[in-house]
């Protein structure tokens, strides 16, 4: 049997342990094993100690608990509902203030935290019941909700971002670069989309009721303060100081996991049980994402040797297509990917595998990976396995599952349009990177 042959059963073998629900992690390491040892024999031992040893050497990674941390902690600082009281007050007269809160609030949050879990759980607490009582249509407040609550995975510091940078082999300031007028432009189509529907049809989200509406312009002033100059400080302190060139990744991770410590002490929501809690969630994340890093790192160094990536790589170059069109297939692959994957898996295991076609038709790496960000983006909102829904129906759970499915399609189709613009249009994320750093 030839070595290509033998990668594609265990390509299939990966699939195959997928789709029955074996752990991940354990099914890459123990079929690298075998697989590996089929192939070329005791030598896949050498390969599996020095793939773990080289990925562990990567500074890079040391900022995914740090960011993950600095979020756990913003979610038990009430940051995220201070902000959105303020623009709750300073919006209560128009149409649909709430779905505007909503989206405002979370764009501003997704720069702050990369977590999707955390942001849409704390905007379903916060924003579902005053819906459900101002009298909000339920599709597309569940829409509002987990289609902004997503955007922490694009717009930085994205967690996926930090990930996917060394695995493509791309700088993370400039993917961080690349990602923010992408984040913008789905923020303003989600925005434009929500506030039309409620300006055409003001029953789906009628004006706040007087009780919800501020008493005076102080407390308006009061709320507006305590919700956006922390924020401020924490996005300078996480994000501007590595846009500006002050700070590695890992090093505006520390400050702003700093940054995030301080204002929980300071609004005095730091208990030890709080500590405790976001250090015990961060541990969860991070070895979940670790683990899986190297034992991808295994599996895609035992894939690559046994040449079944190249293969497939002269393969997809060998279609009759275009190369616009190849980069469209390799997108709906990912699209499709992104149903019972969780991210990492897709970055970790199959990005590898589809590297080497971007490479031969000289796409830009940059471009490439903010158009996976936002694929897997689109993937958080796709049912049946979007696990956006899930997070809301369990803050929310008056609303059917069914009607938050309704809400999320149609912010979905509003993502396949970001999604074109970034592919159609490569300078929506190539311009930001360029004017900043070359």
């Amino acid at each position: 049997m030839s070595p290509e042959f033998l990668g594609l059963i265990l390509l299939a073998a990966l699939l195959m342990a997928i789709f029955v629900g074996y752990p991940i992690a354990f099914t890459l390491i123990i079929l690298s094993f075998i697989f590996g040892y089929i192939g070329f024999g005791a030598r896949v031992f050498d390969l599996m100690f020095f793939q773990t040893i080289g990925l562990m050497k990567e500074e890079t990674l040391a900022a995914v608990p740090l960011f993950i941390f600095m979020g756990h902690l913003l979610e038990h600082a009430g940051l995220m509902e201070r902000l959105f009281k303020a623009f709750q007050f300073i919006l209560a007269r128009v149409p649909g203030s709430l779905y505007l809160g909503v989206l405002l609030t979370a764009t501003i949050f997704a720069t702050a935290t990369g977590i999707i879990g955390a942001s849409v759980t704390v905007l379903g607490i916060m924003a579902a019941p005053l819906m459900i009582k101002s009298g909000y249509d339920p599709k597309l407040s569940a829409g509002v909700i987990t289609a902004g609550g997503t955007l922490g995975i694009l717009i930085p510091p994205s967690v996926m971002l930090v990930v996917m940078g060394p695995v493509i082999g791309v700088s993370v300031i400039h993917l961080f670069a690349g990602a923010i007028v992408p984040g913008l432009i789905l923020s303003g189509l989600y925005i434009g989309y929500a506030m039309g529907r409620s300006l055409l049809r003001p029953e789906l989200g009628p004006p706040l009721p007087l009780e919800e509406r501020a008493t005076s312009y102080g407390q308006i002033f009061r709320e507006l303060v305590a919700g956006v100059i922390p924020m401020g400080f924490i996005i300078f302190a996480a994000l501007g100081s590595i846009i500006a060139g002050l700070a590695t990744p890992t090093e505006a991770a520390a400050m702003g996991a700093s940054g995030a410590l301080l204002l929980t002490i300071l609004y005095r929501r730091l208990t030890y049980e709080v500590l405790r809690d976001a250090a015990y969630r961060t541990l969860q994340t991070s070895s979940l994402i670790l683990f899986l890093a190297v034992a991808s790192n295994i599996y895609g160094s035992v894939f690559t040797r046994l040449g079944t990536g190249t293969m497939i790589a002269k393969s997809m170059l060998a279609l009759p297509v275009p190369p616009l069109g190849t980069l469209a297939i390799l997108m709906f692959v990912i699209f499709l990917l992104g149903w019972p994957l969780e991210w990492p898996a897709i970055i970790l295991i199959f990005i590898p595998i589809f590297l080497p076609i971007i490479q031969e038709l000289k796409f830009d790496l940059v471009w490439f990976s903010i158009l996976v960000a936002v694929n897997l983006q689109t993937a958080f909102l796709s049912p049946p396995v979007a696990m956006a829904a899930y997070y809301l129906k369990a803050v929310a759970p008056k609303w059917e599952l069914t009607q938050i499915y309704r809400g999320m399609f149609d912010f979905m189709i509003l993502q396949v349009i970001g999604l074109a613009i970034v592919f159609f249009f490569p300078q929506v994320a190539l311009w930001l990177p360029n004017l900043l750093f070359k």
